[in-house]
């Protein structure tokens, strides 16, 4: 298999492992609030990463300065890019959200051509729109989920989020450059975040405690090891591939989601509009990989 195939295949398996993540989280939300089921699986996540440290970690890494990378990383990524999800799809519904949170790859794109000097090719601007059309198509699919009723600063939450994404991405790829540890870099984002995420349980007027007998919270726990597992893999292909190659096809999860949705957990069903997004993002991966 050629070397070039190595960060799309990593790609493609972190996008499963967000998609699975999703569908953990979404059971577990039967049982239990989002922002407390969000902080289980942030800090299960970094409990993964430090389970694992006997393993994997150098303390050596703590000891250089791009370790503030990574820290930054966790600052704003999941923690602020998740709430910033939830606010859309509170404002705006689930359909106009995830419509505009496909525009991370071309934010991903854009920062990577920008910033970091790497080269948009023919097959990789193909592929990044095909895979942005197909997921809106989906998205369209639901257009009874659509809110009419919703202020105009609303459209930045989610358009926002896709962007702190991708900049995440970037800083990622910018701190692994000094300490090239696709786990490290997981490890300290994610410990940054369990952080911030516990923290922000206590603020208010009204804490809000885990409860970790509720089966909701072993959902979101299941969430938290795959959304770890889907960073490692994540890092470790912007370690080895570009930011113009991995963004848009980790940006593949909701095509993920919705396959496992259908012959998995049974809540869709298999439609035209589904069969033809599928069919636009096969050959928009291959583009992609043979740029």
């Amino acid at each position: 298999m050629p070397f070039d195939w190595f960060p799309v295949l990593l790609a493609l398996t972190s996008a499963l492992l967000f998609a699975i993540g999703a569908h953990f989280q979404h059971v577990g939300l039967s049982d239990l609030h989002s922002r407390t089921g969000t902080a289980i699986s942030i800090s299960t996540a970094a409990l993964f990463h430090w389970l694992l440290s006997p393993i994997f970690l150098d303390p050596s890494y703590f000891l250089k300065p791009a370790v503030f990378i990574f820290v930054l990383v966790g600052i704003f990524r999941p923690s602020l890019s998740a709430n910033l999800s939830v606010a859309a799809t509170r404002f705006l519904g689930p359909t106009l959200s995830s419509t505009l949170s496909s525009t991370s790859p071309l934010f991903g794109a854009a920062l990577g051509i920008w910033w970091l000097g790497e080269v948009l090719t023919w097959q990789i601007g193909i592929g990044t729109f095909g895979i942005v059309g197909a997921i809106i198509l989906l998205s369209l699919g639901k257009v009874r989920d659509v809110n009419s009723h919703w202020p105009l600063w609303a459209l930045a939450l989610p358009v926002g989020a896709a962007f702190i994404r991708s900049l995440a991405h970037v800083f990622s790829k910018i701190g692994m450059e000094d300490i090239p540890d696709p786990y490290f870099a997981g490890l300290v984002g994610f410990t940054v975040s369990a952080l911030i995420a516990t923290a922000s349980l206590w603020i208010g007027s009204k804490p809000s405690p885990v409860l970790w007998n509720r089966p909701g919270s072993r959902w979101f726990a299941g969430a938290g090891v795959m959304f770890g597992s889907a960073i490692i893999s994540l890092n470790t292909a912007l370690l080895h591939g570009n930011i113009t190659t991995v963004v848009p096809v980790v940006a593949l999860s909701p095509i993920f989601s919705m396959l496992l949705s259908i012959f998995v957990f049974r809540r869709e069903r298999l439609t035209i509009r589904s069969v033809i997004a599928v069919l636009i993002v096969v050959p928009s991966v291959i583009f992609i990989t043979l740029s």
